[in-house]
């Protein structure tokens, strides 16, 4: 049984965490940290992650970029895996994450949807077919109103994915254009266009559009509920416990599977 500390556990992303571990007979949450301690949890949670003195396999991360760098220190420390699902970590954060990677096992990915990391695969399959083709590339990403960042850290993951398959195929560097309304021009053909879009309750749908003359093709992903970045958040836990130290992403995870 492997056992997890899951930072964050009192939120939102952790109450799903939480319900998936219980029903899940290769996982359980030894451990919780959160600064709301509100909430009544099956097992101990500290409200300071230098608090914890509960032996564990992995760490689960879902809080905020303002958590991490405690997280890593402590990860180090303690020499315990970690599965890094906050995101818009600064550049420094960034660069501490790739030094603990050298001491521990690190997990991190733009999305834990085990779908758009299947996508990133499929993209990369359509880009050798179709950007040779002389098809445009376009993403459209839609999230709930009380998202902070655009275009999301998934929209510049799948980009950033087709970019490099392009530029290995053809040696062409595709640049990102996010916001066309300063500009009077025809489109460059060597570009990759990301839109946003922001209302209601929309958890995340990212479609990349592939336009050609006289056809098109859309792929999409949709996650209808939260559960599903919550369910390859644990996938990745069990993955990654007992890893050696480096940095690992989602397609390590489903490589394994």
């Amino acid at each position: 049984m492997i056992k997890a500390i899951l930072h964050g556990c009192n939120g939102r992303m952790g109450r799903f965490i939480t319900e998936i571990c219980a029903a899940d007979d290769g996982i359980e949450i030894a451990a919780g940290i959160d600064v709301y301690d509100g909430v009544q949890n099956v097992y101990p949670v500290f409200t300071s992650i230098t608090d914890c003195d509960i032996a564990a396999d992995v760490i689960i991360d879902f809080t905020n970029a303002g958590a991490v760098d405690a997280l890593m220190d402590y990860s180090v420390k303690q020499s315990i895996p970690v599965v890094i699902c906050s995101t818009g970590l600064s550049e420094s954060q960034l660069a501490k994450v790739q030094d603990a990677a050298g001491h521990i096992a690190v997990l991190k990915s733009a999305n834990m949807s085990l779908g758009i990391n299947t996508l990133l695969d499929l993209l990369k399959k359509a880009v050798d077919v179709l950007v040779p083709a002389g098809f445009d590339i376009e993403i459209v990403e839609k999230h709930h109103n009380q998202k902070l960042d655009a275009p999301s850290g998934t929209a510049i993951a799948l980009a950033d994915s087709m970019k490099e398959e392009i530029k290995n195929i053809c040696g062409q560097t595709y640049d990102y254009e996010y916001d066309r309304t300063g500009r009077r021009q025809k489109r460059p053909k060597e570009e990759i266009g990301i839109s946003s879009v922001r209302g209601g309750s929309i958890v995340g749908e990212h479609a990349v559009i592939f336009a050609g003359t006289d056809e098109e093709i859309t792929i999409q992903h949709t996650a209808h509920s939260r559960a599903v970045f919550a369910k390859g958040a644990v996938e990745a836990a069990k993955f990654l416990a007992g890893k050696q130290a480096g940095l690992y992403d989602m397609a390590d995870v489903i490589a394994a599977r």
